[in-house]
């Protein structure tokens, strides 16, 4: 059952703020992993780690020069069948997780970070983290060496 939506709001805002997209439906999921590009994508949680930790150290990353194309998200306990063809259907390989940030090229994850990532980290250490699969994977070096 969903949490109510006016509990959300706010923290919906804390990643819409920074251009981060709301996927709220599986058919918005697809259709942003669709783009062939790379594409940042979070299952934002009500938990304290979500809101002290990854929320925060996601705004730092998407400051950084290289980052996804897109950035998306969908909202565990608020978009339930978003975030079930997300973990269900394309990230079946991972272990579901709330937070969770997976980056995507081609429709495709090329890293994962779990909420056990996350716990342990300030958002210093998660915008890092980020940064560096931002430089790996987004960066010209990375479409340099798909060729």
């Amino acid at each position: 059952m969903p949490y109510p939506e006016q509990l959300l709001i706010a923290m919906r805002e804390d990643l819409t703020q920074y251009g981060v997209e709301e996927t709220r439906t599986p058919a918005d999921v697809d259709r942003v992993l669709a783009e062939n590009e790379t594409v940042l994508m979070v299952v934002n949680s009500v938990c304290g780690c979500a809101a002290g930790k990854a929320r925060p150290g996601i705004g730092l990353a998407l400051q950084h020069g290289i980052r996804p194309a897109k950035a998306a998200t969908v909202f565990a306990g608020g978009d339930d069948a978003a975030v079930a063809h997300l973990r269900g259907n394309i990230l079946s390989d991972y272990p579901p997780s709330s937070p969770s940030v997976a980056l995507f090229r081609n429709g495709q994850p090329v890293y994962m970070m779990h909420r056990s990532d996350i716990e342990r980290r300030d958002p210093v250490q998660i915008a890092k983290l980020l940064t560096e699969a931002f430089e790996r994977f987004c960066g010209a070096s990375a479409h340099a060496s798909k060729v």
